[in-house]
C-alpha cells in the first residue's frame, strides 16, 4: 500500500481520479478512515465544536490541535494527514505562522498544514493602508 503524498495527489488530479478526504480528530476514527482507503485525512479546527463543545472554532489552541493531530498521525499508515492551523496562529504575522506550522509538522509528524485566507475588499485594503 503506497503512502499518499502531495505529489501522488497531483498525479491523481492529472489522471482525473477521484480524491477522497474526510475529517478525523482521534486515533480510533483515523484508523477506520485510513483502512477504508481515504486519501487525505484532515484534522480540522472544527475539533473545537465536535470534540470540545465550543460554539465556534475560535477557542481551539495550537496545543489542542497538536494533541488531535498527533493522535491521528499515529493511526495513519497510508493517507496524507493535513492539519488546520487554528485561528490566531497565522493571521497578520508570517513569522508566527511559520513557527506554528513548523511546530505542527515537528510535534505531530503530519505531512502538511492548512490555513484559510480571505481576500479583503479594495475598500478594506485602502482603510488598512491609512
Amino acid at each position: 500500500m503506497r503512502a499518499v503524498t502531495t505529489y501522488r495527489l497531483w498525479e491523481m488530479k492529472q489522471r482525473r481520479e477521484k480524491i477522497a478526504m474526510l475529517t478525523s480528530y482521534d486515533y480510533s476514527m483515523a484508523r477506520i478512515v485510513d483502512a477504508a482507503g481515504v486519501d487525505v485525512i484532515l484534522v480540522g479546527d472544527s475539533a473545537a465544536n465536535v470534540m470540545a463543545g465550543y460554539e465556534t472554532t475560535v477557542p481551539i489552541t495550537l496545543d489542542m490541535m497538536i494533541y488531535h493531530a498527533r493522535s491521528v498521525a499515529r493511526a495513519v499508515r497510508r493517507a496524507l494527514v493535513v492539519v488546520d492551523l487554528p485561528f490566531g496562529t497565522y493571521q497578520g504575522n508570517s513569522k508566527v505562522a511559520l513557527e506554528s506550522a513548523v511546530r505542527i509538522m515537528k510535534e505531530t509528524e503530519s505531512a502538511s498544514v492548512s490555513f484559510m485566507m480571505r481576500r479583503r475588499s479594495k475598500a478594506a485594503r485602502r482603510s488598512s493602508n491609512r
